[in-house]
């Protein structure tokens, strides 16, 4: 046995544009509906445009780019019955984790959880205005982890890049910190409570009230909004 032996970072240069493509976007660097210039975007990665190309066709695939013809790469614009989309799937998701839980470790769940929650406590007063969404997320992440589902993480993360363009939207429609921290402390009761049944409620309600905001004339229970015109208003913009 070789001591202190990393492994060999074999990931291409292609994969770390994306990779960093993919962070801007989530983070609203790129915003909804921002186009992409190879020129400029080859001179900034100081790269050729190979892997550049190669980097926007991933993205392109994953569903964050879309192709215009003759016009170029653009980010996606999220429009009412996207939102819907990720936050129904999410709700899907998140209520089969939380079933998990509460029918497994939800002493263990409940700590890991009360920890995230403290970090989003820690995040409300902070400056940065993307802090506290960055650990409402995390929070959600930790849901899910905590279920020990390697498939439902693996499909929540699948969403998390369209889930933080909708939370940055979100936070114009924000219903204050006090109110989203206590709506996170109530799952966390309710589970220590082992009421399975408000558990899910209170992950419906969560879901239920980011949808009402982003996505008006739609519900998890009534369905999605009717559809819009390709050059609908985008919600996100």
């Amino acid at each position: 046995m070789l001591p202190d032996i990393e492994p060999v970072n074999r990931e291409s240069t292609a994969a770390i544009i994306a990779r960093q493509l993919r962070e801007a976007i989530m983070t609203g660097a790129l915003p909804p509906g921002a186009q992409l210039g190879e020129a400029e975007l080859a001179a900034r990665f100081q790269v050729s445009r190979g892997p550049l190309r190669e980097a926007m066709q991933r993205l392109v695939s994953e569903g964050l780019l879309r192709s215009e013809r003759h016009r170029g790469l653009f980010v996606i614009d999220l429009e009412p019955g996207d939102v819907y989309d990720v936050y129904a799937a999410r709700a899907a998701i998140e209520r089969a984790a939380a079933i998990r839980i509460m029918r497994g470790d939800t002493e263990r769940a409940v700590t890991e959880l009360t920890e995230a929650l403290d970090a989003m406590v820690v995040a409300a007063g902070e400056s940065d205005q993307n802090a506290l969404p960055e650990a409402d997320l995390r929070f959600h992440e930790a849901l899910v982890e905590a279920s020990g589902s390697r498939r439902l993480v693996r499909m929540a993360r699948t969403l998390l890049i369209e889930t933080r363009m909708c939370l940055a939207a979100l936070q114009r429609t924000d219903p204050g910190t006090e109110d989203r921290v206590a709506e996170h402390t109530a799952i966390i009761e309710a589970m220590k409570a082992g009421d399975e049944r408000r558990v899910l409620e209170l992950l419906d309600a969560h879901m239920e009230d980011a949808i009402t905001r982003l996505a008006p004339g739609s519900s998890l229970h009534s369905g999605p909004p009717p559809s819009v015109p390709a050059d609908g208003v985008d919600i996100a913009g």
